[in-house]
């Protein structure tokens, strides 16, 4: 980095937001394969907080896809630049005062945890969306595991490439219970961390 690059502090302070907007300010990154529930469970969630008066927003992987990360491509060296600008984004947001939900397969324990050691402490929060592979292929909502399979698409997680996943997550969420289910243990979570409102 240049030397000439300095950061600039500026006069309203995340806990300022935070007091602002009645409830604290963190990440909740959602991993787990293609196919686990990932995206479905954020959605639900990002509902379930906005009737709470929350204030969030949702990064979802192939949304970022469209703009943000167009110009990577899904080889090893552009997978973690994809987890590092969807890090660093998530991390201003948050900054800003939202509670950022984001839906990343972020197969890699090691990018998982550079976004968590640029956050403060505590304000990142792992979920586990823990589906067995069989029924994440069996889903297959986008068709993708039937074309890595085939040899149409390359460098697929939990095909040809692997996924390793969280040791200890803050959540562990079982992918085949019901969504309904899986946001109430997502939102007792946050309450008991007094993160939102009881």
């Amino acid at each position: 980095m240049e030397n000439n690059i300095v950061w600039h502090a500026h006069p309203v302070t995340r806990i300022e937001r935070e007091r602002m907007n009645e409830h604290g300010a963190v990440v909740v990154w959602l991993t787990g394969l293609s196919g686990s529930g990932k995206s479905s469970i954020a959605g639900a969630l990002e509902q379930a907080l906005h009737h709470l008066n929350v204030h969030t927003y949702l990064l979802d992987g192939d949304n970022v896809r469209h703009g943000l990360c167009q110009d990577l491509s899904f080889s090893d060296r552009d997978r973690k630049e994809n987890i590092r600008r969807v890090g660093e984004v998530s991390g201003l947001m948050m900054d800003a005062g939202l509670v950022v939900i984001t839906a990343f397969i972020s197969p890699y324990r090691d990018d998982r945890e550079s976004v968590s050691l640029r956050l403060p402490a505590g304000h990142f929060i792992e979920v586990f969306v823990d589906t067995p592979i069989e029924i994440c292929e069996q889903r297959d909502p986008k068709g993708l595991y039937k074309k890595a399979r085939k040899g149409e698409i390359a460098q697929f997680t939990g095909v040809d490439l692997p996924y390793e996943a969280p040791l200890k997550p803050d959540v562990h969420l079982d992918g085949q219970r019901p969504v309904e289910e899986l946001v109430v243990q997502l939102i007792g979570y946050l309450k008991g961390r007094g993160i939102i409102q009881s």
